[in-house]
């Protein structure tokens, strides 16, 4: 899935007032953390993942590698912050559709 710049502009202005559904910790990506993202990517669509990584290449390292594995599209990447937005088989979210 492709999203187009006014997409994308009206879904990061849904995630503004979310939080983080899930927060990697010590032990990075790991599968069950995948799996975690998977569930909230199904129940909510759009979520926030908090990648608490110092060196920067390794966090784009980390980012990338959750887009891959999910199937998601990246909204947004803001600091430690990655927004994502996956439609459900019943999409709960309208996104425009130009």
């Amino acid at each position: 899935m492709i999203l187009n710049n006014k997409q994308k502009q009206y879904l990061k202005g849904l995630a503004h007032n979310l939080k983080p559904v899930v927060l990697l910790g010590q032990h990075g990506l790991t599968e069950g953390v995948l799996v975690e993202i998977d569930l909230a990517l199904s129940h909510h669509e759009l979520i926030k993942v908090k990648v608490a990584s110092e060196n920067r290449e390794m966090k784009q390292l980390v980012m990338d590698a959750i887009v891959r594995e999910t199937g998601a599209v990246k909204v947004q990447s803001l600091g430690h912050i990655l927004t994502i937005y996956r439609a459900a088989n019943i999409p709960k979210i309208q996104i425009p559709r130009k």
